[in-house]
């Protein structure tokens, strides 16, 4: 045993945890099954407000510790009030956030301690195409940039190891790069 494997490593996560439940959703796949929610109420001009409070999950409905709230607008660059992020930029944030979290729950399982980890993101888009002004032009992103500045008591392929099955594992990147069906109605 090396010197790196006696140090004990926390990078906050319960690894013992996580693979409890692993082996126990493999015995059940039926508890495996997640629904998460959001709802969002509009404030005034671009201001809304979304409340993410409860899901479903283990087989009943689960509550958070408490509701969280995101406020999302448009600066005023766009005639907007810039109470909150765009949408966009909070769809980014949510995938920084699923990768920064695999990789610290990787990491962990690996034994390896980290001491920073940084993620910046930028992602491309064409105003043609919200706006209406030409419809060849997509509404979304064009492409998607993430660059990770890691500082951990491991190599370089060690930490881009980690950055790769972060990945492999991650909810929102597969979101992201993965079409999913979404259907919008009125009640």
């Amino acid at each position: 045993m090396d010197a790196q494997t006696q140090m004990r490593v926390d990078n906050g996560i319960n690894v013992e945890a996580l693979l409890g439940a692993r082996e126990a959703l493999s015995k059940m796949p039926e508890a495996a099954r997640f629904n998460w929610r959001a709802t969002c109420e509009w404030i005034n001009g671009t201001h809304a407000r979304s409340t993410i409070d409860s899901y479903f999950g283990l087989g009943e409905e689960q509550m958070h510790r408490m509701a969280h709230r995101i406020d999302s607008d448009h600066p005023e660059l766009f005639a907007a009030e810039d109470h909150g992020a765009t949408p966009v930029e909070i769809v980014l944030a949510g995938l920084a956030g699923c990768l920064t979290a695999g990789i610290a729950a990787v990491a962990q399982n690996r034994n390896i301690q980290l001491r920073s980890v940084k993620a910046t993101l930028e992602a491309g888009m064409d105003l043609q195409g919200i706006l209406g002004i030409d419809s060849e032009v997509r509404n979304g992103f064009d492409g998607v940039k993430v660059i990770f500045d890691i500082d951990a008591d491991a190599t370089r392929e060690e930490i881009e190891a980690l950055v790769a099955q972060s990945q492999k594992r991650s909810a929102v990147f597969d979101i992201f790069t993965n079409p999913t069906d979404v259907s919008v109605m009125v009640s």
